[in-house]
């Protein structure tokens, strides 16, 4: 099987009035290389429609290898140089109404390596791609099919040496800014003709790198859709002014991003590609690239960090590259696709032990799925609860524990089916994808300031949420619908609900913003934070609470074939995060139950849970302390 995997995040809402989904346009497929024919599905049609794959190892110095149809396969270009366009019988041969198939050419393929594909299809008010030969005019106007007129241009000849020359539309027409290089901008009226581009035409002059005589060229042109209805926009091309602090200056898109490309243009550096199938960095993780680079990921750490919204990113970090003071900043921005609600619970959540081989290319815990969000421990020996995420990369947390954030390049999403690690073979998996109306993974950055509001995507209100701050040693905050705003608990503890103005404010969330307060462990100024959000929805997942009768009692979730999770927690005084799963067994006799703050191996000898068709049985079981007379107790159950 093909191990490319498609993204699947992305922000509530659909296209208005037939639009076309960004997903049908663009794509971010990650895959393991295996030195043969390797076929990548990434469900876009580029040998009808056209359009341009970028092909980039995430784990060799290759360059960034640059197919498209015009051009036609196997001709390439690598943008970190100024070489001309030639074959590369091995790259990418050949495009299909799916997707596009490459060979063994280690700059695309090589045996266990893994690689990242961008796929940019032709479509007007996206994406654009025109060749044309050079005249040395000083007033060329060169016809395109956008529909639109392009806020990115960039321009290479094919047959001879030249820079890769990019127009930003937040430069204008007089300046200019090389792809192949880290210099800055420059004013320059030569190479696009002192001429702004309008919705069909971009101007060229007599500057060799756009139009020199005899020479042939390749133009990709991207649209902005500010001027698009709100619901139909996929792309957007701006600037921003850098502030040098770790609480960046937040760019406004009115919608989650999937893929976005930076570069200083005052002060030069690397353009700074981050997309959300790779992860988005903060500090040291290493899922940055740079088409200026051949480099690979880990060499080129440390370079940025942004937080992805609801609503748009945030610069979180202050290095030079990305968020110096009064510095300017360009940027291009696509659109995630939407979240769509789930018909089965099977779309969303799995619960599996851990192979202990991936040979085949496929990560440990196999879920069906993209995961953006998983949780792992050894059930038999005991140990860390480890917590990672689609958007924080290689970066992982431990519910047993308020520990702070910690980098490994054992967490790896580079799967189209599940995730895994090599060192979790034994372990087992819980793993969640997001989805409207069930379930949100959100990373943001404090301000210190007491009624901060969090933008989300869930599209409901969140009955549950979970907070965890990375930057620091911090336990996990715990919000819940029965216990109200003005309590909380600690995921990382088996203390009771208590009172605090400073987690939540006092205020409930909304279907597309928490609150937080100014205590540190949810909104210290300039720390970073990620927050899981968990809603019901019908069928799929059930937030609830009962009271506990000191016998049994069936808990009804309004599921038809019971529950494969079951997380139960006290709340009225001392109790633990318990967890049950079908794999490990949920039936009418003993269940072996996990915690989630602690790092103990499972309980065998219990029988707490039952199972139930509607949802599960809680009986009293004294160890477990999940059904004592008169207690309350919130729980968390899966279809």
């Amino acid at each position: 099987m093909t191990i490319e995997r498609k993204v699947g995040m992305g922000i509530a809402g659909q296209p208005s009035g037939g639009a076309t989904d960004v997903a049908e346009v663009f794509s971010t497929d990650l895959y393991t290389g295996n030195g043969g024919t390797k076929t990548i599905t990434s469900g876009i049609d580029i040998s009808g429609e056209g359009g341009l794959v970028i092909t980039k190892a995430r784990d060799l110095a290759e360059g960034m290898n640059w197919v498209d149809t015009v051009r036609g396969a196997p001709n390439y270009m690598r943008s970190h140089v100024n070489d001309v366009s030639s074959a590369l019988t091995t790259g990418l041969t050949a495009f299909n109404s799916t997707g596009h198939v490459y060979g063994s050419n280690s700059e695309v393929n090589q045996n266990t390596k893994k690689y990242v594909a961008w796929t940019f299809r032709k479509k007007e008010k996206f994406f654009d791609v025109v060749t044309y030969s050079g005249n040395e005019a000083t007033s060329r106007m060169i016809a395109h099919s956008l529909g639109s007129t392009p806020a990115v241009i960039i321009v290479k000849s094919t047959t001879a040496s030249g820079d890769w020359y990019v127009y930003h539309t937040s430069l204008g027409r007089l300046k200019v800014i090389v792809l192949n290089s880290t210099g800055v901008a420059y004013s320059d009226s030569g190479p696009w003709y002192n001429q702004a581009p309008t919705s069909t035409h971009f101007g060229v002059g007599s500057d060799g790198a756009t139009n020199g005589n005899g020479q042939t060229y390749v133009a990709y042109l991207f649209a902005d859709n500010s001027s698009e209805d709100a619901d139909d926009q996929m792309i957007k091309c701006g600037s921003y002014t850098g502030n040098g602090s770790a609480t960046g200056p937040v760019v406004n898109l009115g919608w989650e991003p999937q893929f976005v490309l930076i570069r200083n243009a005052s002060d030069g550096g690397n353009w700074l590609i981050m997309d959300s199938m790779r992860g988005i960095p903060t500090g040291d993780e290493s899922s940055v690239l740079a088409p200026n680079s051949s480099a690979a990921e880990s060499s080129l750490a440390n370079l940025w960090g942004i937080n992805l919204t609801a609503t748009g990113f945030q610069i979180n970090v202050t290095q030079s590259q990305i968020n110096a003071s009064s510095q300017t900043y360009i940027y291009m921005a696509i659109r995630a696709p939407m979240m769509i609600e789930p018909t089965a619970a099977t779309d969303v959540f799995a619960t599996v032990v851990g192979r202990s081989s991936t040979a085949d290319g496929r990560g440990n815990f196999l879920s069906g799925f993209p995961v953006d969000f998983g949780i792992a421990a050894v059930a038999t020996s005991g140990g860390t609860r480890f917590v990672a995420s689609r958007l924080t990369s290689e970066e992982y947390l431990q519910t047993s524990s308020n520990a702070a954030g910690a980098n490994s390049d054992s967490m790896l999403f580079d799967f189209s089916d599940g995730w895994g690690s090599p060192d979790f073979g034994t372990y087992n998996s819980w793993m969640w994808k997001r989805a409207k109306g069930y379930m949100d993974v959100v990373a943001y950055t404090g301000n210190g300031t007491a009624g901060r509001t969090v933008p989300h995507s869930l599209s409901v209100i969140p009955e549950m949420i979970w907070v965890k701050r990375r930057s620091g040693t911090n336990d996990w905050p715990v919000y819940n619908k029965t216990t109200t705003s003005t309590k909380y608990m600690f995921l990382s503890q088996a203390t009771g609900s208590a009172t605090a103005a400073s987690i939540w404010n006092d205020t409930a969330p909304t279907s597309s913003v928490f609150t937080v307060g100014n205590y540190v462990g949810v909104n210290g100024s300039s720390d970073t934070y990620i927050a899981y959000l968990f809603a019901t929805l019908d069928g799929i997942s059930k937030v609830g609470s009962y009271t506990g009768n000191g016998t049994n009692q069936t808990i009804s979730c309004g599921f038809s074939a019971g529950s494969r999770f079951i997380l139960i927690k006290r709340t009225d005084a001392t109790g633990s995060w318990y967890v049950w799963d079908s794999v490990r067994g949920i039936v009418a006799g003993n269940d072996p139950y996990l915690i989630l703050n602690g790092t103990a191996s499972q309980v065998t000898s219990d029988d707490s849970v039952d199972p139930a068709n509607a949802g599960f049985i809680v009986n009293q079981v004294s160890a477990s302390n999940i059904n004592v007379s008169s207690a309350t107790y919130i729980f968390y159950a899966i279809a």
